[in-house]
């Protein structure tokens, strides 16, 4: 649901930081501070305890893995909603393979039955994911209100909660470059960032209001910093990763960054990412709420639709920058 750069791959350097975690079990106004500071600095951050359980976190793993170990050929009955190394319509390419689903219980089931031996099974596997992570994709977004300062908490929420959201859910596997079996056994003492040499899903930000990621434990994100630098980002598959969107970028009037980012492949272990954009439904118009917006900070965007702006984002390549096309002229 992202759609690479036709500019070169940046050729910054990588620093190795730690990211912003934060634990949603602690006192909340604490917690809302918290978050607050991570989407202000960095637009992305670290959940523990997020009390999603580790059931439904594993049967998700198994039956991504399960789909991308398929053959080729059985993979494709589920186009469009399968795709292999093309990313977006514009020519963009990536060492990726996918599967790409509205994040609904009618267009899971209904992807199910065509790539599933146990349908039912699998549609209830990804459904619970699927709303597990909504869930927790809407407590974030009222706990950010509430640490902005937003009186209706729900603000940015709603937007995900609606009947008729936008948001999707997208499995990116990343097969290993070298196949692992083949490997001798000074391989095993490479430096580690030798295991990361190609860019399996290029540079670019999220288009939509927030991004809930889990991955496998095979690193390959890395997030970029304002000044070019690139932070990899240590998987842990307890965890969740919760990246800003442009759309929350626009909705806090630019105090929120909508980070960019981008997977590497690694040279010997597959990883496999779970991610669920949270959107808005097509007709909803983006705009910050009013108390967003000062006389010392003046309305940064003019308002528009998600479906102007996710028409936008599909004529762009990857790794365009969108959002500057919605600044407010006067400003």
């Amino acid at each position: 649901m992202v759609l690479a750069s036709p500019n070169p791959i940046r050729s910054e350097g990588i620093l190795r930081r730690e990211i912003p975690v934060v634990d949603l079990s602690g006192e909340r106004s604490e917690v809302a501070k918290l978050i607050v500071k991570a989407c202000e600095e960095y637009g992305f951050f670290k959940v523990i305890n997020h009390g999603i359980s580790n059931q439904v976190i594993a049967k998700t793993e198994e039956a991504g893995f399960g789909f991308f170990g398929k053959p080729v050929l059985e993979k494709k009955v589920a186009a469009p909603a399968y795709g292999c190394k093309n990313i977006g319509v514009n020519g963009d390419m990536g060492e990726v393979e996918y599967l790409l689903l509205s994040a609904t219980t009618h267009s899971i089931s209904h992807i199910s039955k065509t790539i599933s031996t146990d349908p039912l099974n699998l549609s209830k596997t990804l459904s619970a994911y699927t709303e597990a992570v909504k869930e927790l994709a809407c407590e974030i977004l009222e706990v950010m209100a509430e640490g902005l300062g937003v009186p209706d908490t729900w603000v940015f929420s709603r937007l995900i909660r609606d009947d008729e959201s936008d948001s999707v859910l997208r499995l990116n596997h990343y097969p290993p470059i070298i196949n692992r079996e083949s490997c001798k056994e000074k391989d095993k003492d490479k430096d580690k960032s030798s295991q990361f040499s190609k860019v399996g899903f290029g540079e670019h930000s999220d288009p939509q209001i927030l991004t809930i990621l889990r991955s496998n434990d095979v690193g390959g994100l890395q997030i970029s910093l304002p000044d070019g630098v690139w932070i990899p980002v240590t998987p842990d598959p307890s965890a969740f990763y919760v990246n800003v969107g442009d759309v929350l970028q626009v909705m806090t009037n630019g105090r929120f960054v909508s980070v960019r980012h981008r997977a590497m492949t690694n040279s010997y272990k597959c990883r496999m990412s779970v991610a669920y954009f949270g959107a808005p439904p097509l007709h909803a118009t983006i705009v910050a709420p009013s108390v967003m917006v000062t006389p010392q900070r003046p309305s940064l965007f003019r308002p528009f639709t998600w479906a102007e702006y996710k028409k936008a984002t599909y004529s762009l390549r990857l790794g365009d920058t969108r959002i500057q096309l919605f600044r407010n002229c006067k400003h």
